[in-house]
């Protein structure tokens, strides 16, 4: 069984950065597609940054690229997700997942997930 979880949310101003971190316990991740995910009140979960396992490809989502990097530490079984010049628009709970999948935006396709943080971004 895979546990996850997120840490590093808070309250920030626009254009503050922070970075969130996941801890995967239970199995290695290091084959694993790591995802981060975020859900705005009223909204539905959507699809932020994933890394693969293996070469460690990145892929973003429009709304963030260039501003969020997302990392993983296969040693620590971690997996990070670096944000910069923040906006009122990414206030959320950011969700860290993981799947076997090879590659995947569709947070139905991972299995196992975070119990969320809370990031506040204040104008």
């Amino acid at each position: 069984q895979v546990q996850l979880v997120e840490s590093g949310g808070g309250l920030v101003q626009a254009g503050d950065s922070l970075t969130l971190s996941c801890a995967a316990s239970g199995r290695s991740l290091n084959d694993f597609l790591l995802g981060w995910f975020r859900q705005a009140p009223g909204k539905e979960r959507e699809f932020v940054a994933v890394i693969s396992g293996g070469f460690g490809r990145k892929y973003y989502a429009d709304s963030v690229k260039g501003r969020f990097t997302i990392s993983r530490d296969n040693a620590k079984n971690t997996v990070n997700l670096q944000m910069s010049s923040l906006k009122p628009e990414d206030t959320a709970v950011y969700y860290c997942a993981a799947t076997a999948y090879y590659n995947s935006y569709d947070a139905g396709d991972y299995p196992y997930w975070g119990q969320g943080t809370q990031l506040t971004v204040s104008s």
